[in-house]
């Protein structure tokens, strides 16, 4: 099975164009024969807002035009689709949310418990764990950026079942020694492999209000090794991966080892 992640430049307030980013991706995955497609962390509205009130006149309901797109789109060539919006819920509540839609609809979405830095100003933190979602590509976890920092998170995705966990994410460049690896996908590949599931994550990609943009959007397989990405920070990407979702349920890394079984619950 082919997944995609979307590496898209998007343009804080642009609706419009960021939602044109996000729909000429998903047809060129779709064409690329990718069933699952993860997009960036608040695609629509983009990130780094002056405010909350400049969050709010960006925000949508989970009924709003970002969502009945996706929804359309997925309908219309059977696809599952992860992204991220800002959510305004109808009590006037701001948050960072991430939706999985597929070709009956919006199935579920989960809003970041964890939240970076000035977001704290922005959004009310999520109060629920990962979503975890039955697909026809797999069993899906999501969660959305800082989220992925925790260990806990991850394996309460995995015990949950999940084959595959996908975090829409806008990961600011950090500086780092010459050569390597963003933190970011250090970090990534360790929980994909200490979890044994498939990780997807979609970054975004140039300059925003003087923020730059890590451009670590990667496919992760289960034994925490890139399969597509990281890419350039510079430009807009399609990464495209074929991927065994039941390798994720096997979690025996030996004939007497197994990520799950061998946790010592008695001393933690």
């Amino acid at each position: 099975m082919i997944v995609s992640a979307a590496q898209l430049h998007l343009c804080i307030g642009d609706l419009d164009g960021n939602r044109l980013a996000a729909r000429r991706a998903i047809e060129a995955a779709a064409e690329a024969g990718a069933r699952l497609i993860v997009l960036p962390e608040l695609t629509a509205s983009g990130y780094v807002f002056d405010d909350r009130a400049e969050a709010m006149s960006l925000a949508e309901g989970l009924a709003g035009p970002t969502v009945a797109e996706w929804s359309d789109l997925a309908a219309s060539r059977d696809l599952v689709i992860v992204g991220g919006v800002a959510e305004r819920d109808a009590g006037g509540a701001l948050f960072n949310t991430a939706v999985v839609v597929d070709s009956t609809g919006l199935r579920a979405s989960y809003r970041k418990a964890h939240l970076w830095d000035r977001e704290k100003e922005v959004f009310t933190p999520g109060d629920a764990r990962p979503v975890l979602v039955d697909t026809a590509v797999g069993s899906i976890a999501v969660m959305v950026c800082y989220d992925l920092e925790f260990p806990e998170w991850m394996r309460f995705a995995a015990l949950g079942g999940a084959d595959i966990v996908c975090v829409p994410t806008n990961w600011p460049l950090a500086p780092r020694p010459e050569g390597e690896r963003p933190g970011e996908v250090v970090r990534a590949q360790a929980a994909a492999s200490t979890n044994r599931v498939y990780l997807i994550a979609a970054d975004r990609c140039g300059t925003e209000r003087g923020v730059s943009w890590t451009g670590g959007s990667t496919i992760i397989d289960p034994d925490g090794f890139a399969i597509a990405g990281p890419v350039s920070a510079d430009e807009p990407a399609l990464l495209l991966a074929d991927i065994e979702p039941a390798r994720a349920r096997d979690k025996s890394l030996s004939d007497r080892n197994h990520v799950f079984d061998d946790r010592r619950l008695d001393l933690y």
